[in-house]
């Protein structure tokens, strides 16, 4: 009679054979997978993104570039944002929270009507701000900043931009 630590041992090996035997299978099938498809996977190169300068700002100060989805329009939208050394934001505050990722650079942020960049937070590469709906903020790179901010930010439009100060500009040379 064979005892049960010998019987799952046999059937340890059976099965360890087993897959061994299918591993051509699986590595000749793996040479043949489908080639991806451009309709299904869209891909887009960093060169081929369409950057474009911010209207109204100074050139070489905050450049966007959308990725899916309006911002001034309805539903899910996520876009790029690069801010240039010296540049931030006046004041501002949208109606519905954005969730921003730091991609490259180094960001500064702060929160409040008050336009403070010395009391800014310097927000490194891999670094996640969530802006709350209807709080006044502001955001940009200081004029010591080495290269500019690279931000991904994601959210629900539409954002209804509003600046706490209408009668100033929208930026700031920092």
């Amino acid at each position: 009679m064979i005892d049960t630590q010998s019987r799952a041992e046999t059937r340890r090996d059976l099965l360890a054979a087993s897959l061994l035997g299918s591993l051509p299978l699986l590595l000749a099938r793996a040479g043949r997978a489908s080639p991806l498809d451009p309709e299904q996977t869209i891909i887009r190169a960093p060169e081929d993104l369409p950057w474009i300068p911010s209207k109204d700002y100074p050139e070489r100060s905050v450049d966007r570039c959308a990725l899916t989805g309006d911002t001034n329009g309805t539903g899910l939208y996520y876009t790029l944002i690069r801010w240039w050394p010296g540049y931030m934001s006046a004041p501002h505050t949208y109606t519905s929270d954005r969730y921003c990722l730091v991609l490259s650079g180094t960001w500064w942020c702060n929160s409040g009507a008050d336009f403070d960049p010395a009391a800014c937070l310097p927000v490194k590469a891999g670094s996640f701000v969530r802006r709350v709906a209807g709080t006044p903020h502001y955001d940009g790179v200081v004029r010591d900043g080495r290269e500019p901010a690279v931000i991904a930010i994601c959210g629900m439009a539409p954002v209804n931009y509003r600046l706490v100060d209408p009668a100033q500009p929208g930026w700031r040379r920092v």
